[in-house]
């Protein structure tokens, strides 16, 4: 049911994005897009984040869904990016659903393990094939399906483990982040092959560095990604 689910979701970003280009609407409609994308995977996946475990079990009880909904939502828009020319820009959320199979693989959870690898070489399809060709255009309708799906690959693996939050964040959220911070101050080659390795590093660390620390860096990035919200052009919530 979740892979129905899944389907019915990216089939919803589609056509909110496409309408809300087609008709120049608001952000916002796109916005309910996703919500309505996200509550189809709640409500007919049966997935959501009921309780966190940090030693102890916090029940979320009727913040469930809400909470559920915004890290959907939130991650949707990581890949907060209008048009971009080079495809290469692909390459981070290629990496982040690397790392989300390779996690799936160990912990043992075939659904983000066969979406993910499935998702991975779509996206390589895709570079590849606008590498050789030199059409493939990313733009705003591609960006927020791969950020839907791995918005939902985070809840599938969060639900097992919060410490897996690490993946997202450290894999796709920092290094987009890193290449709104410098794009704009060195070529857009060398900003997403900066971002790339950035991404891989910390997706490396994530096998290295003990769980406990990993939490002091996820509370950080947190603080930090959720300052960046204040401003418009690194927005992506």
């Amino acid at each position: 049911m979740l892979y129905l689910a899944l389907f019915i979701g990216v089939v919803t970003i589609v056509i909110s994005v496409k309408l809300t280009q087609a008709f120049k609407l608001s952000s916002i409609w796109g916005v309910l897009g996703q919500i309505c994308a996200s509550l189809v995977i709640i409500m007919v996946g049966k997935l959501e984040v009921s309780y966190i475990s940090l030693g102890d079990y916090f029940e979320l009880g009727y913040l469930t869904v809400p909470f559920t909904l915004l890290l959907l939502v939130g991650f949707t828009n990581v890949m907060n990016i209008e048009k971009v020319q080079n495809p290469s820009i692909l390459l981070l959320p290629f990496v982040s659903l690397v790392f989300f199979s390779i996690a799936a693989f160990f912990i043992g959870h075939p659904f983000v393990l066969i979406t993910g690898i499935c998702s991975s070489l779509t996206l390589m399809f895709i570079l590849l094939y606008g590498y050789y060709t030199g059409k493939v255009f990313v733009g705003r309708t591609l960006n927020t399906s791969i950020g839907f799906i791995i918005a939902v690959l985070s809840i599938s693996l969060i639900e097992t483990s919060i410490v897996t939050i690490y993946i997202p964040l450290f894999t796709l959220a920092l290094p987009f982040t890193l290449y709104y911070l410098i794009q704009d101050k060195i070529t857009n080659v060398q900003s997403i092959t900066v971002s790339f390795l950035t991404a891989n590093l910390f997706g490396v660390l994530m096998y290295i560095v003990p769980f406990n620390t990993i939490w002091y860096f996820i509370v950080g990035l947190t603080s930090i990604l959720v300052i960046t919200q204040f401003s418009r052009k690194y927005r992506f919530i």
